[in-house]
């Protein structure tokens, strides 16, 4: 009998089975639940003529359509679901199945799953219920600790050394897979969606804040922006309410961290990130900026531009209220990243 579930009932054991989003492709790969896997009932090409007809001709034509291409699928889905789980020696075969709204698409797929024998769950409200639960998890009152610093303070790095100690941690430039300046996505896969970036930071705050209850959880001190995509703004002004702990780190040791993190990236491509900030920038710095890293220069050419990006994350730190009362400063002599985390965890 296949069952369907809320969607709190779906977050609480989200994680325990396989899932399956029979959207078609397009829909998967704009974005989706984290974790699941795409099992399309229809291709972008029939999905949109199994729309058209829905509009111009009624429910019962539509749905006579899609039986034709589900027919001549019904194989191929099963056969994938079968493969999945042996992939993963998974012996049980409980399995969840939805589309965008918990209507048609995923019932038909459930039906024919719980007829070949596997245990189905469908979500109530699909794919939609999951975007209104994560949209709405934005609004709570989580407690954070924001890890502050200017360009080059390896925050990064700390927060890995953070986990390693059990904290609770969230790295939002790696769900955003940027790094936060200009130069944040050279070398890296291409970023996600918003919405896709929102899912994956919505699940990922749930979990974290499931692990350790009760537990401020640390998080990168950022603008909104992170390359392309932004910090959802019921979050944003949660987390520029919370205590900010400084790392203040003298201004060569992060030359000699930027160098090394930025140094070997294709040039061409630090070129481009520096024509794209040249309004904000400024001609002279652009000019500058560009002849030293021409001119192999690559350390002149990051000393101009820290000093920009030290102005910029300053603005942006004391543009908030309290923040007297939230700046907690921790300075080191060099950047030691397990040292930094002992430290700071121990105050």
């Amino acid at each position: 009998m296949i069952k369907r579930i809320s969607i709190s009932e779906f977050i609480s054991i989200a994680s325990d089975f396989p899932i399956f989003d029979v959207r078609s492709p397009g829909e998967y790969e704009h974005a989706h639940i984290p974790g699941a896997y795409p099992l399309p009932l229809f291709s972008n090409e029939e999905r949109a003529i199994v729309g058209t007809a829905y509009k111009q001709k009624g429910k019962q034509p539509a749905i006579k359509i899609g039986l034709d291409f589900f027919g001549s699928k019904m194989n191929a889905i099963i056969s994938t679901v079968e493969e999945l789980l042996k992939n993963h020696h998974s012996e049980q075969k409980k399995i969840i199945v939805h589309c965008w709204r918990g209507g048609m698409r995923s019932a038909g797929v459930a039906w024919l799953l719980d007829l070949y024998g596997f245990e189905v769950y469908t979500i109530v409200g699909g794919y939609k219920a999951y975007r209104t639960w994560a949209l709405e998890l934005f609004n709570q009152n989580f407690t954070f600790k924001m890890l502050g610093g200017y360009t080059g303070s390896s925050k990064t790095y700390v927060l890995q050394e953070l986990a390693k100690l059990n904290q609770p941690v969230i790295d939002l430039e790696g769900i955003a897979i940027h790094k936060g300046s200009a130069f944040g996505g050279i070398g890296l896969q291409t970023q996600p969606s918003q919405e896709m970036f929102e899912n994956k930071l919505a699940l990922n705050l749930h979990q974290t804040a499931v692990r350790y209850p009760g537990v401020p959880i640390w998080i990168e001190d950022e603008s909104q922006r992170i390359g392309r995509l932004n910090i959802p703004n019921a979050f944003w002004k949660t987390i520029r309410t919370q205590p900010v702990f400084f790392l203040d780190i003298p201004f060569e040791e992060r030359i000699k961290h930027i160098v090394s993190e930025y140094g070997n990236l294709d040039y061409n491509q630090l070129i481009s990130a520096v024509e794209r900030i040249k309004k904000r920038f400024g001609p002279n710095e652009t000019k500058m900026t560009l002849q030293f890293l021409q001119e192999g220069e690559v350390e002149q050419a990051f000393r101009i531009l820290l000093n920009y990006y030290d102005k910029m994350y300053e603005k942006s730190l004391f543009n908030r209220e309290n923040i007297a009362l939230l700046l907690h400063k921790k300075t080191f002599d060099v950047i030691n990243p397990e040292v930094i985390a002992q430290s700071i965890i121990s105050t």
